[in-house]
């Protein structure tokens, strides 16, 4: 089978793309490369400074907004200019993510900060703007997991990692509640009869600036695999094509994963991922949407 790069990607004239933490990493090599591609991209970003600079970087038609994923008023303001002056939005990919070293910190509204942005913020977003995706007609969400969530289990009891808190513990927790929210989206998406398309995917290893922090949990141990990790890392470019393909690639049906085929998932070409128990099951995923709501205030589907 021929291995999917991002020569593959269709022409995106026309079509309107959000991509959340465009600014670098992964997200600034897929904002690059939909605009290589005709697409109109929204680098929605924290520090607008960095997402000026990505954007003189990227060219084309590029557009810099704020986006702090860990305020819910920062994401509700966000989103209402957003669809105020685009209300038809092609693709939304929410690539942003934050890892945390050191003791528990909470978000603006007193989440633990990595649930609160890598999840929360994104589940809050996806909603806000639901109205414009399903205006575009066939658009997608595409939501970054990590092969971490093999690792993780939540507990409902403590989504918030109120007891015993490990920081990346806790980050492959929110990897895991990521990826059981994007294909629940997908489950209620289908059975709204919603042309939107929710799928996925993970980076593997690939050498960011978070690469690192995904093994700290270990202990010692986990500082000689990160070591290991970032030896045996791909490059930016390869590890950002599943996202790539899940947000692209036409033949994509709803609630695909993807992410690398070598190595323990670490490494290579693209293709479908495995997801771990918990991260399929239908009722974790009715739970988790259930709470994310209530957390958030934002409630849809």
């Amino acid at each position: 089978m021929t291995a999917w790069t991002a020569d593959r990607i269709p022409d995106q004239t026309g079509r309107t793309a959000v991509v959340t933490g465009a600014n670098s990493g992964l997200g600034l090599v897929t904002a690059t490369e939909l605009a290589r591609r005709g697409a109109r991209v929204v680098l929605a970003v924290r520090n607008t400074a960095a997402g000026e600079e990505a954007a003189r970087r990227i060219g084309g038609d590029v557009e810099v907004r704020e986006l702090d994923l860990a305020s819910l008023a920062s994401v509700r303001a966000f989103a209402a200019a957003l669809t105020a002056d685009h209300p038809a939005i092609d693709l939304l990919v929410n690539n942003a993510g934050v890892v945390l070293l050191g003791p528990r910190r909470t978000s603006a509204d007193g989440f633990e900060l990595q649930f609160g942005t890598n999840v929360l913020g994104h589940f809050a977003l996806t909603g806000l703007v639901l109205d414009a995706l399903t205006a575009a007609g066939r658009a997608r969400v595409v939501t970054l997991s990590s092969i971490t969530h093999k690792r993780a289990h939540l507990d409902f009891d403590d989504l918030m990692s109120e007891r015993g808190y490990g920081a990346s513990a806790a980050y492959g927790r929110s990897k895991l509640a990521n990826t059981v929210l994007g294909l629940e989206l997908d489950r209620r998406l289908r059975a709204a009869g919603s042309e939107v398309v929710s799928t996925l995917a993970h980076p593997g290893v690939t050498r960011t600036n978070l690469t690192p922090r995904a093994w700290e949990h270990l202990g010692a141990r986990g500082k000689v695999l990160a070591r290991v990790g970032l030896l045996m890392a791909q490059p930016l470019e390869q590890g950002a094509l599943p996202q790539l393909r899940a947000a692209t690639d036409p033949h994509v049906r709803g609630g695909q994963f993807f992410g690398p085929a070598g190595l323990g998932e670490t490494r290579g070409r693209v293709t479908e991922a495995r997801l771990s128990r918990e991260a399929a099951d239908p009722e974790v995923g009715r739970r988790l949407w259930d709470a994310a709501q209530r957390l958030t205030g934002v409630s849809y589907l």
